[in-house]
Parts: structure tokens; sequence; C-alpha cells
């Protein structure tokens, strides 16, 4: 609804006013009447008016005196309408003069009313989807300041348009936050319907931190086919809100489960002191969000490497031992033959919290075993690698069949990193996205076409380009997306078709954080 402010020195005129149709219907509230500008002026400066009804002349201050003093102390941005019994030219063109959107003569008429209303809801409604339009625009443009500062590839520039437009005081964490999709429903959902979700969880998001929505991110590039949400924590928040960090996050995460009606879950990354630091958090967020089913426990792991002898857990120790050796020599006869024991050890009944020592100490031999090959490996594409494909709910996902063919692919993906060259598989992806960069390129399917683990392709990916095959993709789209803006007069929308984008905003957003500027805006500069 929008708000009225009825001003007019004689009573039964206001009534006459209050009474003549029915604002709701119209989608307009009455929420409050004064008989003068004085008045008037006294309550805009606590209340808020989207439209002022006022009488020219009144005791104290007139009509015609209050719109130049809210007009020129700017105490309210309303529109105005002036209300009088004089037909003079010289009173309206004073009133049009300070932004007066009807001059109305008494006695007015019903549809006279009706039709002003009618004329101030379509302006408001154009000005609110301008704001808007200028909103996400600018929001897309901090955004990409924001990712830049995350990924530790920013200027004094980028990071101080983060600072001013965020609340930073004390310490600061990236937390991820996504639908939790340990269900049988998510399982079978679309990708469409999947950013659908993302969308409404971005939405939720901002509705409940309201001014401070700048610490929410729709989408972090680069990080595959994720789903969620990005927040920056800060203490400020949590302070001006009088609670502690574990309080603030626990009500905001509860806010936005009863809003979006399923399970929710946060990932949290390392707490840092500056903003600065924000990629390690977001890094560490990573790590946890590829845990998400299982947890590595280091110093459980070590605890229990170091067992000793007559320890019950030793048999177990060197049952694991040998099938981490097997994988370490991509040994494949030994590799079937440890998985199996493992296998039906783990799923004979076993007592949960030893499957989860064994699993800890697994995964931590698993990662160990890459890291010693390459020092400089990305852990997090790993442990995703691991999560992806062997464990779920902290036990041994699947059949004895895929248990084994999972040890085998890591001896595998083990021995690609001893030996294998990358530099021809890499020319071939450069072909294959100058080629088909339009289509639905992944790196998964790339690294089945090549024979290649799609893990170990997206590290030396990362180390020959400085960046994610996704980005590297999403840059060459840019670029082509640039030259046909340029040089045809092909609508955004069949550009964004022809480079590989089905949404429009979504293309227009990229295109925002690789440009600085809208497509159309681009188009135009260039041209000129």
């Amino acid at each position: 609804m929008l708000k009225v402010l009825l001003v007019d020195d004689e009573p039964f005129i206001l009534q006459g006013l209050s009474a003549l149709i029915d604002w709701k219907e119209y989608g307009f509230q009455i929420v409050g009447t004064a008989v003068n500008g004085l008045e008037a002026l006294e309550f805009l400066k606590k209340e808020k008016a989207d439209l002022i009804l006022a009488d020219i002349r009144m005791p104290g201050m007139s009509g015609l005196e209050l719109l130049e003093k809210v007009r020129g102390s700017r105490v309210t941005d309303a529109y105005f309408a002036i209300i009088s019994g004089y037909s003079d030219f010289e009173y309206a063109r004073t009133a049009l003069q300070h932004a007066c959107v009807d001059y109305i003569l008494k006695p007015v008429g019903k549809e006279e009313l009706i039709g002003l209303l009618s004329r101030v809801e379509k302006m408001n409604r154009e000005v609110t989807i301008k704001k808007q339009k200028e909103s996400r625009e600018e929001k897309a443009y901090f955004s990409n300041n924001l990712i830049a500062v995350i990924y530790g590839k920013y200027d004094s520039q980028n990071l101080d348009y983060v600072k001013k437009r965020m609340k930073l005081d004390g310490g600061i964490r990236y937390i991820s936050i996504e639908p939790d999709g340990r269900n049988s429903a998510a399982s079978y959902m679309t990708e469409a319907e999947k950013r659908r979700q993302q969308r409404m969880l971005y939405d939720i998001c901002l509705d409940i931190l309201e001014d401070d929505g700048y610490h929410c991110l729709f989408d972090v590039p680069g990080q595959g086919k994720n789903y969620d949400i990005g927040f920056i924590y800060c203490d400020q928040l949590a302070r001006e809100s009088k609670m502690e960090e574990q309080e603030y996050l626990d009500r905001f995460l509860e806010k936005i489960r009863r809003a979006m009606g399923i399970p929710v879950v946060m990932f949290a990354g390392n707490r840092v002191d500056d903003i600065t630091g924000v990629g390690e958090s977001f890094r560490t967020a990573m790590v946890a969000q590829s845990f998400r089913d299982f947890r590595l426990n280091k110093e459980t792991a070590e605890l229990w490497k170091q067992a000793g002898d007559g320890n019950k857990e030793k048999p177990w120790k060197q049952m694991m031992d040998e099938l981490i050796d097997a994988i370490a020599h991509n040994d494949e006869t030994r590799i079937i033959g440890c998985t199996v024991k493992v296998y039906d050890g783990i799923n004979g009944g076993m007592d949960a919290r030893f499957v989860k020592m064994i699993i800890n100490y697994f995964l931590f031999c698993l990662v160990h075993l890459a890291a010693e090959l390459d020092e400089n490996i990305n852990q997090e594409e790993i442990f995703r690698f691991i999560s992806d494909n062997a464990f779920e709910e902290g036990t041994i996902k699947g059949s004895r069949s895929h248990f084994i063919q999972f040890a085998g692919e890591y001896a595998r993906y083990l021995a690609q990193l001893r030996s294998r060259s990358a530099r021809g598989v890499l020319a071939e992806i450069e072909r294959e996205v100058r080629d088909n960069y339009s289509n639905n390129l992944t790196l998964k399917e790339l690294s089945q076409k090549y024979f290649i683990n799609s893990a170990y392709l997206g590290q030396i990916f990362r180390k020959q380009y400085g960046l994610s095959f996704k980005d590297y993709l999403n840059n060459y789209r840019m670029e082509r997306a640039s030259e046909l803006l340029l040089h045809t007069d092909l609508r955004i929308y069949e550009i964004a078709e022809r480079v590989g984008y089905h949404d429009l905003d979504y293309f227009i957003n990229k295109f925002i954080a690789a440009k600085g500027c809208t497509p159309t805006k681009f188009r135009k500069q260039m041209r000129k």
C-alpha cells in the first residue's frame, strides 16, 4: 500500500476525502492528516508518506509553502498534489515548478481523485522498476569487486569499494549456505530447478539481512556445479543484534530454514581478522563443504596410526596400510584383495565410531599420498573427488564392486600425477572450447573423453591458466559475446544463446562481472 497524508484546515474536507473512495481498493492507505503545513512537516519528520494531498491556502503554512519546504529540505520524496478552490494559473505554475504531480480544484470529484491515484501508482511503479534495475546492476558490480578480494586478485580500488558497503569491524568468516542435498528429493531435481532454489535462497537471505544485503553473494565462480550462497559474516553484525557469533549464525540459519521450508546447512570457514584474509576463510569453507558427507579428523587418524601392540585397532591398521600400499603402487590384484577385506569388515556390524576412525585414517592417507607427489596440489579438489566417488554419510557408498572401482581409480589417478604430461590434453581442451563454447562443456565430460581423472585435470588446468576451467570457458564466451555486440545487430537474448547461456539474467550478470557494464551499455560505448 502507498501511504497518503491529507492536509487541509477544514475538518469536513478531510473527512470527505477519506470517505470519497475505498483507498485500499486502489492500493493506497491514509496514514495521517494535518490541519496545516507546519503540522504536516512534523508528521513527515517521523513517518513515511508516498503521496501528499494538501490544500493550497491554510493558516501557519500554506500548501505551496509546504511543497517548497519538503522539496528544498528533502524531508521526503513523496508525490505531491495541490487541492484548491482558486482556479488561478499562477498557483498551478508555482506548484508545477516544484514537481507537483497534479493541481485539483475543489470540490474534488471521485473520478478525478481515482485518476490522480492511477497516475501516482504508475509513476511509482516505473520508479521502483528503475531502482530495482539499478540495484541489480550495482549489486553485480559490487559482487565482482568482492569476488576479486576473495580470490586475492584485487587492488586498492576493489578493496575500498567493498569496505564502503559492508560492516567489517571485528572477526570475519566466509560461510557457504546451501540446501541440504542429502535427501531423495534433491537427487531428482533438474539443473534449472536447483538454480531456482538457489535464487530463492539468495532472495530469502537478502530479505533477512535487509540493509546488510551486501554481505551476501549469489554465486562465487569457479566452484563447479554448486548451488550455494556466500555470506560474509562479521562480528559487527552480531554485535549490532546484541548477540554472540554462534547465536547470530544459529538464528540466521533458523530463519532461512523456516522461509525455505526445507533443510539448509552452513559451512563456516576459518575466522580471519580482516576482509583481506577472507580468501583463506573461503578456501577452508570450501574444504568443509567438500566433506559434507564425512569428516577428516587428522588428530584421530594420527592417534590410530600410532596404535601399539595389543591394541584391538592394530589388525585393522595393518589391513588399511596394505590397501593404501596397494593403491600407492597401482597393484590391481592387491587392491581387489584388500578392498574386499576392508569392505566386508566395515559392513559386518562394526561399531559406528570405529568405522569413522577407519575412514578418517583412510582419507588422511589418500590425501597424503597425493600431497607427497605434488606439494602444490589443490587438496580441496581431492576431497571433492573422494566425496563424490567413495563415501556417503560416513560409510562406504555403494557395493563392494564400487569400492574396488574407486580404489582402482584413485591408484590410476596417482599414477597420472607421477607421469602423465598435461600439455597435449590442455591443447585439445583449448580446441574444444574454441569449437564448442556454445555447448554445455564440463570438465568432467572432457576428462572422460581424454581419459584423464577430472580432479587431476582441474589441477593442471588451474596451474596452466591461473583459473578454473569454468572461469576460462566463461571468459572465452564473454569475448565472443563482445564481438557479436560490436559486429552484429542481434538482440541481447540472441547473443546470450549463441554463446551458451539460456538464462538471460545470468548472462547479463556474468557480462557485468567480466566487463563492468551491461551488454547494452557496452555496445553503445564501444560503437560510439
